[in-house]
């Protein structure tokens, strides 16, 4: 089992896919990362030698992933809270920040709809 920026890697997956468990790495960079490092990209993650997890990741060194990018993106976005900005408005909230309709979805970051107590309705 291999254990890369303290993440168990898939062991049955081929590196490539099981690089992207990796926070901040997606397909792209985890082809790139497998390139740089000399690792066939069909190769399944248990199969990967001593050596070949080494190079996989003194490669994966050179970017910020894991706790760092979490670390970078949370302040960013406390930054544009603070700052209040339209997107730090809407991270306050708890509604879509990029745009996204709210009338009809929205429903992840909006949660459960909230009652609203209406009028009694007249009898006849």
């Amino acid at each position: 089992m291999a254990r890369i920026k303290n993440i168990e890697l898939p062991n049955q997956k081929h590196i490539v896919i099981g690089l992207t468990a990796i926070y901040g790495i997606g397909r792209k960079l985890a082809e790139k990362i497998c390139d740089d490092a000399k690792v066939e990209r069909t190769t399944k993650v248990a199969e990967l030698t001593e050596a070949q997890i080494a190079a996989l990741r003194a490669e994966i060194d050179k970017y910020e992933v894991e706790g760092d990018l979490r670390r970078d993106v949370q302040l960013s976005i406390k930054n544009k809270m603070e700052i209040n900005s339209y997107q730090g408005i809407r991270h306050k909230k708890g509604l879509p920040v990029r745009g996204q309709r709210t009338s009809r979805n929205a429903k992840t970051r909006k949660g459960k709809g909230k009652v609203v107590a209406n009028k009694k309705k007249a009898g006849k």
